[in-house]
Parts: C-alpha cells; sequence; structure tokens
C-alpha cells in the first residue's frame, strides 16, 4: 500500500541508438505520472481492505504528486519553448481511478504505448485508464504564448474530480486562461477511442526487424481461459474473484520457490479455476490460483466484466494483443470482429462496465507470472492469479537457475537446492 502514499516512479526505456525512431528526436522528454489520491495514510487504508471493505471514491487528483492551486503563484511543471516539439510520457499510477489527460490548447500526437510504437493520430485528450503508459508528441504552437494547463479529471466515476498543473513557455506572456478544456462525455466516447489504437507495422521496437514482421493473426490459437470477475462476501468480509475464486495471498513460501523446489503441491494446486467462469456462482472459494500453461503454446484470454465498475489488467512478464473490446457477451463468433493485423502489443487493458476484452499472446517467458487487476482493492481483495510456465527441457536458454544468494523462507528452508538448469 506504499503506492498511496508516493511510493512510485517513472522508469525511462530508450530505443538503442542503431534502432530508428519513427519521429525527430523532441526538445525534451518529460515524464508525466497522474493519479488518484486518498486523504487517508496507507496504514489506514489497508485496515479498510483487511476489514472487508472497499476504498470507496479517491479524494483528489495529481499530476506528478503535485495540484496546482490556481493562484498565479504555482511553478511550472514543465517548460517548453515556442515552435519546438516535446515528448511525454504519461502513465496512470493511481490506486483504482482512470484518468482523462489533456492539454489546453494543445494537441496530443500518440507515438508510444507501453513499449510499442503507434500509428501517430492526433487526440484532444486521451484516457488512461491504472496502470496504463503512453507516450505523446506535444508541439508548443502557440503565437503569442502564455501559461497553459495540463488537466487531468477521473473518468468512470459519479463525481468528477479534477486537477490540474501549470506548462509555461519559455518568453511567456501572463496566466493560463481559468477555462479548461472540457472532458468528454461518455464512455462509448472511451471505447471508440481504444479502436483508434493501432500498431505501427513499420516501424521498428526493440530490434531493428519492422514490429508488424510478426504475423500474430495467422498463429493457430492452442488455448482458450474466459475469466469473469465477481464481487460477494466470504465470512461476511467482501473478496473479489475470477471463475468463483478469490486469491488467496497469504501463502509461507512464495508460490516460484515452492514450485522452483518441488513442493508446490504444500501451497497450491494447478488450474484450481476452469478455462470457463461457471454459470452460477453460489460461493466465493478463497485459494491460491495457478493456472499451468504450457510453454511456448498461444492463448486467446477474454476478461469478462458482468459489474458496472470498469476494469483494468496488467499480465506482469509479457506483452500481448489487445485484439478487441465489445459491450456485451464474448462468444467464439465474435471472433471475426478481432483485429488480427495491427492490435496494439502492449501489458495492460481496460475492461468497459458489461462488456469484455480479448487478447492473444504466446507464452514464451518461463517463469511465474501475476495477472491482475490493477485496481488496487480489487487486486488486495483476491482479483488476480499467477500463470506458471515451466521449461520442459529445465534449460538457462528457457529461465535462469536461482542466485545462490537468493533468501529461503517458508517450507523450502533447509531444503537441498534442486538440480540446476543446464
Amino acid at each position: 500500500m506504499h503506492k498511496a502514499s508516493g511510493g512510485f516512479g517513472g522508469l525511462r526505456v530508450n530505443s538503442r541508438l542503431l534502432i530508428p525512431v519513427p519521429y525527430p528526436d523532441p526538445a525534451d522528454d518529460y515524464t508525466l505520472l497522474v493519479g488518484d489520491f486518498f486523504n487517508k495514510g496507507h496504514k489506514s487504508l489497508k485496515k479498510i481492505l483487511d476489514s472487508g471493505r472497499n476504498l470507496g471514491r479517491c479524494d483528489g487528483v495529481h499530476l506528478n504528486g503535485k495540484v496546482a492551486k490556481g493562484d498565479g503563484k504555482d511553478e511550472p511543471l514543465f517548460t517548453m519553448e515556442a515552435g519546438k516539439t516535446y515528448k511525454y510520457r504519461i502513465c496512470n499510477v493511481g490506486l483504482k481511478t482512470a484518468i482523462n489527460v489533456r492539454f489546453q490548447d494543445h494537441q496530443m500526437k500518440l507515438v508510444e504505448m507501453e513499449g510499442s510504437h503507434t500509428m501517430q493520430n492526433e487526440y484532444k485528450s486521451l484516457d488512461v485508464h491504472v496502470g496504463q503508459c503512453f507516450a505523446v508528441l506535444v508541439k508548443a504552437d502557440q503565437d503569442d504564448p502564455e501559461d497553459y494547463h495540463v488537466v487531468a479529471s477521473t473518468t468512470f466515476t459519479r463525481r468528477q474530480v479534477t486537477a490540474t498543473g501549470i506548462i509555461r513557455y519559455k518568453n511567456g506572456k501572463g496566466p493560463a486562461s481559468s477555462e479548461l478544456p472540457p472532458p468528454p462525455v461518455g464512455w462509448a466516447w472511451s471505447l471508440n477511442q481504444f479502436r483508434t489504437f493501432r500498431w505501427n507495422l513499420t516501424a521498428s521496437a526493440a530490434r531493428p526487424n519492422p514490429q508488424g514482421s510478426y504475423k500474430y493473426g495467422a498463429i493457430n490459437i492452442t488455448r482458450t481461459i474466459k475469466l469473469a470477475n465477481t464481487a460477494g462476501e466470504v465470512d461476511g468480509k467482501l473478496r473479489y474473484a475470477l471463475n468463483g475464486v478469490s486469491h488467496d495471498n497469504e501463502f509461507k513460501t512464495p508460490l516460484k520457490l515452492a514450485e522452483y523446489f518441488n513442493i508446490a503441491k504444500k501451497e497450491f494446486e494447478y488450474d484450481t479455476i476452469p478455462d470457463n467462469p461457471p454459470e452460477k456462482t453460489e460461493t466465493i472459494q478463497v485459494k491460491p490460483i495457478v493456472l499451468n500453461i504450457t510453454h511456448r503454446h498461444f492463448v486467446e484470454i477474454i476478461f469478462e466484466n458482468h459489474e458496472t465498475a470498469i476494469q483494468s489488467y496488467h499480465l506482469s512478464g509479457y506483452s500481448f494483443f489487445a485484439v478487441a473490446i465489445e459491450t456485451g457477451t464474448w462468444s467464439p463468433e465474435k471472433r471475426k470482429n478481432y483485429n488480427l493485423l495491427d492490435a496494439v502489443s502492449r501489458h495492460t487493458i481496460q475492461v468497459f462496465p458489461k462488456s469484455w476484452a480479448a487478447i492473444l499472446l504466446t507464452f514464451d517467458n518461463c517463469g511465474m507470472w501475476n495477472i491482475r487487476s490493477e485496481v488496487w482493492d480489487r487486486f488486495y481483495l483476491g482479483q488476480q492469479l499467477h500463470v506458471s510456465v515451466l521449461s520442459p527441457n529445465l534449460s538457462t536458454k528457457d529461465e535462469y537457475n536461482i542466485p545462490e544468494d537468493a533468501q529461503l523462507c517458508g517450507y523450502v528452508i533447509g531444503l537441498p537446492k534442486p538440480k540446476p538448469y543446464t
């Protein structure tokens, strides 16, 4: 829960010099971390969750941990010079609330999203859901510049909360206008915005070959996993679940450690939830959720949201292709609506109320990986699971051995180390 008290920051990853970037170098590179905040301290918030309640509505919104007072004395978050273009890396680091970001009197050109180059469309505002990151180019194109606001406001909430920060032009004249750009109305707008996001097929990413050289749409699906989120009570306390099971995080031995030492059965069972949610969930079970997925299998995961609250999911250790988000209930016939050409490769995806989202990926990264709700009270109270991908050959080409100085705990203390991978 340290995240609630400012335990977050930006980690900036630049392309290697030999890899071409599909836009000119910006005049400067800025990080903009937006999110909700709560007036209660992190210990008080933890007590609320431990008592079986959710966190409720946020008390405010911040931009890089600050909120402009609007009294003309605010120090600028960022400085721009007329005629130059600047890169802003925007991330939602909040606990549970989607944020809409917009720049007063300036357009944003989207260029990157969670490690992928995108088609460079221009936007007046962007919905940034919890855990998501975007990179945009903003041109300082005002002829008679003054101060301007960068605006962050909550979305998908009954009560909208707005915060601003100051962007100052060098040699600008006068304070920022109090007339803020309005937020978009309705979540259909947000759904349509998602559909405009496209992978840049000709740009290079981590390697010199173009992103589009990976033809994910031509790969046969080997397994489909549908995950439906629900809420309910267990022993009088609130729990959140996936396919009728709420993940139990109270174990003596970290799951990967137990698996590595071949004592997994002491902590968990594999495939504790079915690949399809039960038609009716009478009671929520609480136990560790670990799905066993075969190395290099190409898997389809459907996130189905029957609730009225928006969801945001993150998969550790991987990027996936976000091929569809639609309203209603998923069925195999919906695959005809998938984007199998240029869906963006990313690691976090939102699921709108009463809607579903589909992702495709190859599980080629061995390890124990977390699929979790980025909505922090849901994550804390069980809306998460782990995916185990084992090296079939026990090879260091797939996964490293445990470090010699790794701390041991739980059931593995005193056990001999397993035969090392080769």
